[in-house]
């Protein structure tokens, strides 16, 4: 019996830990109480609280960070999850699943788009333009993911939102190695942008998705060049 009261003494550890990432209470980048301190808060033994804390590393949501402590690195353990699965899937997988996700993004915020959102979608633009003047590929990658990531959240969509943020990391390294700086990208790709970008503004949804598809036949082709 001691092994399985054990395991529920770590258990509701772990839901007290979860509870304050989840909570905000300890957000994203926050070191959290040391393991005597939340051995001390908690009334628990310190091997309980090193298992709990072990246990929602596991899960993505802590880093120790030797010499430094333990911080909060992600507050949300399906998000960890589907970022893992999508960090070894193949490209072309990858590629399908935003295609989808794209599209209905487009459509979405050309349907329920709010004049705050439009400005945010204007500066990332704004930026984009900016860093390939100047030939950025770090800042470029920066503001063509905060366009896609604007366009989810001009849906108003939360689910679509946090499925759309779970592809950041693999958006992100796409923009890089495909941007429009590269010799070999189409010059086009800009443009497309902006016509999604009008679409959105003018409600017109059938050309947002054009638009959106437009984009991501860009991105394909680029892996088969």
């Amino acid at each position: 019996m001691k092994p399985i009261q054990r395991r529920s003494l770590v258990d509701t550890v772990v839901d007290r830990l979860h509870s304050e990432i989840t909570s905000g209470s300890w957000p994203v980048g926050t070191r959290i109480p040391t393991e005597a301190e939340l051995t001390e808060q908690l009334g628990v033994s310190r091997p309980s609280v090193r298992e709990a804390v072990r246990s929602i590393v596991q899960l993505g949501l802590l880093e120790t960070r030797q010499g430094d402590g333990t911080y909060v690195v992600a507050d949300d353990p399906t998000e960890v999850a589907l970022r893992r699965t999508i960090d070894v899937a193949d490209a072309r997988e990858v590629l399908a699943v935003r295609r989808a996700l794209d599209i209905l993004a487009a459509r979405e915020a050309a349907s329920h788009r709010d004049d705050d959102d439009l400005a945010a979608l204007a500066d990332a633009l704004a930026g984009r333009r900016a860093a390939i003047q100047a030939e950025d590929v770090d800042a470029f990658a920066d503001h063509d993911v905060a366009f896609h990531l604007g366009i989810a959240g001009a849906s108003h969509n939360r689910l679509l939102v946090g499925l759309y943020a779970s592809f950041d990391a693999s958006l992100r390294h796409s923009v890089a190695q495909n941007s429009c700086l590269s010799n070999n990208a189409d010059p086009n790709t800009a443009d497309l942008h902006e016509a999604l970008f009008l679409a959105i503004e003018r409600r017109d949804v059938d050309a947002a998705s054009a638009a959106a598809v437009g984009v991501l036949d860009q991105s394909e082709q680029s892996l088969d060049g």
